[in-house]
């Protein structure tokens, strides 16, 4: 018998709209309209200016650990913007444009890193996931919300952010093989970084993309310029209404890069060159997309200047609110876990109690 090819009925796609230099591909271009075009300007700019903060706040010993999401704005706030309001968000860790966009106040972000419970609340009514930080554990949960809501008869749709690394961890295929399976309302945006902490992509996976891993599993992947906002918008918009109309799940691969440290505790300098960062940095979407803005005389030197003043304020604003917060009591870290603290770490709480009471340190 001659080997013959099994035709497999998934596709691959790739998609850039706005190239490098800012250029657009008009037959591609969404033309999204002033208004929506500024949102998602601000909704960027917003993500960055507020992660710039942090990271100067976590430096001064005012948060804890961050993880930044610098370079990979257009990941998510292009995306979060296709969800209506009754479709789910299930979040990773640097996603903070998102979570405005969907009504979480600035200051949420700045609590969830300051080891306040807070900071994993979502408002009232909001179909949103908080911050996930184990590698790929929210891929499950995406794919349960859909499994629920196609149970249900309810005709929205999930999306999932997730790092490429997390597609080398065991969750992240068993909530694609179940979603394949079931024909799910579910999108996984996986954000391609280049990097998982000090891993390069070459080294996390034999695969040519990770878009093609959808193919095993029975549905569509596409990859996408990650750093082309209108390449994002139209690639989710697309995956989303699929969705709806059951069409199951699909996997977007959006390939950008971490211009910042995978988090605080790390030092990417001993892992890759300058020359590799600084190459990246000359696609930084924000700048990109401006300058498509201004092309199309969406915007304008006063009207930038403007935007940045008052996101510049609106981070102001957040910060002050979560440094008005109560002080943290130290030995909350025992309250929470257990109904009946075990006695070995009954005996923590009470040598710790004793170190702060030392160091004059305030606890109850």
């Amino acid at each position: 018998m001659p080997r013959t090819p099994i035709k497999v009925k998934p596709k691959v796609e790739y998609l850039s709209i706005l190239d490098g230099s800012g250029k657009v591909d008009e037959t591609l271009d969404p033309k999204l309209d002033s208004d929506r075009s500024i949102y998602l300007y601000r909704l960027m700019l917003i993500a960055r200016r507020l992660d710039e903060r942090c990271i100067n706040m976590q430096r001064q010993g005012r948060i804890g650990t961050y993880g930044p999401c610098r370079g990979q704005e257009a990941t998510h706030c292009a995306s979060c913007i296709c969800m209506e309001k009754e479709d789910w968000i299930v979040h990773a860790f640097r996603e903070p444009g998102s979570f405005y966009h969907r009504g979480w106040p600035l200051e949420t972000v700045l609590l969830f890193w300051g080891g306040y419970e807070e900071g994993c609340c979502p408002p009232e009514g909001a179909r949103d996931l908080p911050i996930a930080v184990p590698i790929a554990t929210q891929c499950p949960h995406a794919m349960g919300i859909a499994w629920a809501m196609k149970l249900r008869g309810d005709k929205h749709a999930v999306l999932c952010y997730c790092g490429e690394g997390g597609t080398s961890e065991g969750d992240f295929h068993e909530a694609m093989n179940f979603a394949g399976v079931y024909n799910l309302p579910v999108v996984f945006l996986i954000q391609n970084n280049q990097w998982a902490i000090s891993i390069p992509r070459d080294k996390q996976t034999a695969s040519e993309t990770i878009a093609q891993k959808a193919l095993a599993y029975g549905f569509d992947g596409i990859q996408v310029d990650g750093n082309d906002p209108l390449a994002v918008y139209v690639a989710t918009k697309e995956a989303i209404e699929n969705a709806k109309k059951d069409g199951g799940p699909t996997l977007i691969e959006a390939v950008t890069y971490r211009l910042s440290v995978h988090t605080t505790a790390d030092d990417p300098t001993k892992y890759r060159s300058d020359d590799e960062v600084k190459k990246w940095e000359k696609l930084d979407p924000i700048p990109r997309f401006q300058k498509y803005l201004v092309e199309r005389k969406i915007l304008n030197p006063k009207l930038i200047e403007e935007i940045e003043a008052d996101v510049q304020a609106k981070v102001a604003e957040a910060v002050d609110r979560y440094e008005s917060k109560r002080e943290v009591d130290p030995l909350e870290c025992f309250d929470y876990m257990y109904a009946n603290l075990p006695p070995e770490l009954q005996k923590q709480r009470e040598e710790f109690a004793a170190c702060l009471q030392r160091e004059g340190v305030k606890g109850h």
